[in-house]
């Protein structure tokens, strides 16, 4: 049978909720996983070297919005995801830590080069406490063996939770559902462009103008999304 509660231990307990407030408002540390699903795709018969310099593996979004500082660890869980949706995509892929490194391995008819270019989000008191909302935008750029440029791609994942939920988890949760908004269209658009057709055929990419094949909608969706954050 449970106490009841005593009067001495109401003004620790308001003391502690007042401190829980007030490290929630103060920082907000995200490290979303990279939790995906099996890639349901025919891998192109190709030989291609996947290149995750320092950069992405370190990418830590930064910023301090409304008394809060924000930091979200996105290298990670990008490393893991890139290495998955690529390795799904080609039937021999080699990864590299530098393009200086890619350059060094015989064999080879392409590299790809992932970064990130810009993570932006919106929280539950900025969507009138609807929902959380994540965009992040990537560029792609598509190298010769020998390091020269051959193509450059864009594209945007979007991502949001709905409900209000707890800082850290529902912005982990926003976030994540980002990531695999891009890894699905890397998985499905990336096929159909003309440097992959070019690697299925058994073609040795050759530098050329780059078309910047870009996804044009840059800004976080006014939508609620399907997950639910937790916590």
């Amino acid at each position: 049978m449970h106490q009841p509660l005593r009067r001495k231990q109401v003004p620790l307990l308001a003391t502690l909720g007042v401190a829980a407030c007030l490290a929630a408002c103060g920082a907000v540390n995200v490290k979303p996983d990279a939790q995906l699903p099996k890639a349901l795709v025919q891998p192109l018969n190709a030989h291609v070297g996947l290149v995750l310099d320092e950069a992405l593996r370190h990418y830590t979004h930064e910023e301090t919005r409304s008394s809060s500082d924000w930091k979200v660890e996105l290298g990670p869980p990008h490393e893991k995801m890139l290495r998955h949706v690529f390795g799904a995509s080609f039937t021999d892929l080699q990864v590299f830590n530098s393009l200086d490194e890619a350059r060094a391995a015989p064999g080879l008819q392409g590299l790809i080069e992932p970064h990130i270019e810009q993570y932006s989000f919106a929280t539950a008191n900025e969507t009138s406490g609807s929902y959380w909302a994540v965009t992040i935008r990537y560029r792609i750029g598509v190298f010769t063996p020998q390091g020269e440029a051959a193509d450059s791609l864009v594209l945007t994942g979007y991502g949001s939770v709905a409900g209000s939920g707890s800082s850290g988890p529902a912005l982990g949760n926003a976030t994540r559902a980002a990531m695999r908004d891009a890894a699905a269209k890397i998985l499905v658009q990336l096929p159909r462009q003309p440097l992959a057709q070019k690697m299925a055929a058994g073609e040795v990419l050759r530098p050329g103008n780059l078309t910047a094949i870009a996804d044009p909608i840059e800004t976080v969706p006014i939508e609620s999304g399907t997950e639910t954050p937790t916590g």
